[in-house]
C-alpha cells in the first residue's frame, strides 16, 4: 500500500504539550517538512525560545539549542558563524521575539545574517497566563488588559514583518497563518523557502505566522479559528513583504 501521509522524519515521537487547538503543532510540523524537503536534518540545529514552545527541542530530531528569554537571533548569529555549513533557525512566540528579544531580531535582520526565523504571533503571552503582548490588537481583553487594549496608554501593536522590510539587510519576509487548509500550504511554502534561501546562502528570511491561543483567548479551537479569519488577519496582512531575489528578476 502506498503510503500518502506520515510523520515527518524531523518530528520525533515525543507527545506535543500544548493545549488543544493550538496551532503550534501544524507550524512544527511544516518546519519538520521543509527540513526534510531539503535533506539538511543532519546538519540543522535549530533554536528554541522561552514561551509556550521552550520545550521545541523535544519535537525536532535535529540539534536544538535553549535560548535565553528574546536572545535567539544572537544565538543563531553565533552559531551560524561557528559552524556556516549547517542550518540554523530559530523558532520564536511575540513575547520573545517581539518584547524583550526585539533588538536582536532587528539587528540580525539588519546584518542579514543566513539564518531563518520563524516567528509564531497569537497575540498573546501563552505560556504565563494571557497577558498582553506587544501584538494584542487593540481592543483585546487579556489578563493584563480586562477592558481591552487601549492604544492611548499601551500603544498600538507592533507589526513585526511591515517593520523589518523597512531594513535593507533582510532577504525575506512573509507573513502566514495556519487557519485554514489555503493558508496551511501557503504557509509551508513559505517556510521551505525560507530554509531554501539559507542553503543558497540568500541571508535573513523570516516567516511570521499568524496562530491560535484558544486557551488564553477564552475560545473553542474552531472559533479561535475563525477570530484569526475576522481580527488577527485584518490587522496582520498575509503576505510577501520583501524578497529580494524576486525583485531582482522583476528587474
Amino acid at each position: 500500500m502506498a503510503v500518502v501521509f506520515q510523520k515527518p522524519k524531523a518530528l520525533t515521537d515525543a507527545p506535543l504539550h500544548y493545549c488543544p487547538g493550538c496551532t503550534h503543532g501544524i507550524i512544527h510540523r511544516l518546519v519538520a517538512e521543509a527540513i526534510d524537503t531539503l535533506g539538511v536534518e543532519g546538519k540543522t540545529i535549530g533554536v528554541a525560545p522561552v514561551g509556550c514552545s521552550v520545550m521545541a527541542y523535544d519535537y525536532f530530531s535535529c540539534d536544538m539549542v535553549e535560548a535565553a528569554h528574546g536572545r535567539a537571533p544572537a544565538v543563531a548569529t553565533g552559531l551560524k558563524r561557528a559552524f556556516p555549513e549547517n542550518v540554523i533557525f530559530t523558532y520564536q512566540g511575540d513575547g520573545d521575539l517581539a518584547s524583550i528579544g526585539m533588538a536582536e531580531t532587528v539587528h540580525a535582520a539588519a546584518r542579514n545574517e543566513n539564518i531563518t526565523v520563524i516567528f509564531v504571533n497569537n497575540a498573546i503571552y501563552g505560556m504565563t497566563g494571557g497577558q498582553m503582548a506587544p501584538t494584542s490588537l487593540p481592543g483585546q481583553v487579556t489578563q493584563t488588559s480586562p477592558y481591552g487594549r487601549d492604544v492611548t496608554t499601551a500603544g498600538y501593536p507592533i507589526r513585526v514583518s511591515e517593520m523589518l522590510c523597512t531594513l535593507d539587510g533582510p532577504e525575506y519576509i512573509e507573513r502566514v497563518a495556519v487557519n485554514s487548509v489555503k493558508n496551511v500550504k501557503a504557509a509551508g511554502k513559505a517556510i521551505l523557502k525560507a530554509f531554501r534561501n539559507q542553503v543558497e546562502g540568500k541571508g535573513f528570511s523570516l516567516i511570521e505566522v499568524v496562530s491560535t491561543c484558544p486557551t488564553n483567548w477564552g475560545m473553542t479551537p474552531n472559533d479561535a479559528l475563525k477570530w484569526v479569519d475576522e481580527n488577527m488577519i485584518p490587522y496582520y496582512p498575509l503576505g510577501v513583504y520583501k524578497d529580494k531575489s524576486a525583485q531582482k528578476e522583476e528587474k
